[in-house]
């Protein structure tokens, strides 16, 4: 699942690359290397010697500092075998200054670059469950929209919301609240398909992008998110608690985007498509708790209690 996460503590951000593309990143860096000391090796020239900062830059930003440190050390290495005499430790105060700035460049830039995503992330992620903040979430919604209606796929959003959590902040105070709506968020994330985008946009109100979802498969996602919230046994404010003490309400809906009939821009159906979602979930609250009902087509859940 898509999910940014709320611990912005020692993130290797290269482990987010895709194995592909890190090795196609891997082979250009060296090839980069490679072109410089050629170059290098030929001329002497310092303005050539300067293109090492090009790889080393491109390695700290692809791979964060594990490439900010490699590249200015592979840099070093071809620089002195390109020019000999600095293999018999005969340095100039220039070499020092250049081979002093390899290694600067490179961890300096790592360092900007980790800093700069994880400012990202912090911008774009809730940090009581580690679940997209609604700006974020809207921003997706609509490039998702855009995709589904491109290829021709269904789109569905479900909207929850935990249930009866006033009684449970006025009986055990609202950090055991606070904790109901993280255990929530955590059962989301580890439960929703890995191209499911997912938000907490309120209190303890939740929604979910399902992308090549049918009506009917969101049901089916939604119900069984529905019976995983319902048998856990979570601990709330460092308190353990009996299964079936927490429950969430899910409205569902689903549409196709074709050409038919006037077009909406992408933000517009996609709120469009929330609305639907947001009604479904107030059927649901009508019906009681722990309960499931599709936009349109509202049905009850089969549910335990």
């Amino acid at each position: 699942m898509r999910l940014t996460t709320g611990n912005d503590r020692g993130v290797d951000y290269a482990r987010q690359t895709p194995l592909f593309g890190s090795m196609a990143a891997s082979a250009a860096l060296a090839a980069g290397l490679l072109l410089v000391f050629v170059l290098d090796q030929s001329t002497g020239a310092a303005p050539l010697q300067h293109l090492y900062y090009l790889p080393i830059i491109f390695a700290a930003v692809r791979f964060g500092f594990r490439g900010g440190t490699v590249a200015p050390l592979a840099a070093v290495g071809l620089y002195h075998v390109a020019n000999p005499r600095l293999l018999g430790f005969e340095h100039e105060h220039w070499d020092v200054v250049q081979v002093a700035l390899f290694v600067a460049v490179g961890l300096i830039t790592a360092r900007l670059i980790e800093d700069s995503r994880r400012l990202h992330a912090l911008a774009t992620t809730d940090d009581l469950t580690g679940l997209h903040n609604l700006r974020s979430f809207e921003a997706r919604l609509a490039g998702l929209v855009r995709t589904c209606r491109h290829v021709g796929v269904p789109l569905t959003v479900l909207v929850l919301d935990v249930d009866r959590l006033k009684c449970l902040n006025d009986a055990h105070g609202h950090l055991a609240g606070a904790e109901a709506v993280r255990t929530v968020g955590r059962i989301i994330a580890s439960h929703a398909p890995p191209d499911a985008v997912a938000c907490r946009y309120g209190g303890d109100e939740f929604v979910i992008a399902l992308p090549r979802c049918t009506d009917a498969g969101g049901r089916v996602f939604a119900d069984s998110l529905r019976h995983a919230v319902y048998t856990t046994a979570p601990v709330l404010a460092g308190l353990p608690f009996p299964v079936r003490t927490l429950s969430i309400s899910v409205g569902v809906a689903c549409h196709t985007f074709g050409s038919n009939g006037k077009r909406r821009g992408d933000a517009e159906e996609g709120e469009h498509l929330f609305r639907d979602a947001d009604g479904a979930l107030y059927q649901a609250k009508e019906l009681g708790r722990n309960h499931v009902c599709v936009a349109r087509n509202a049905q009850l859940s089969q549910h335990d209690h």
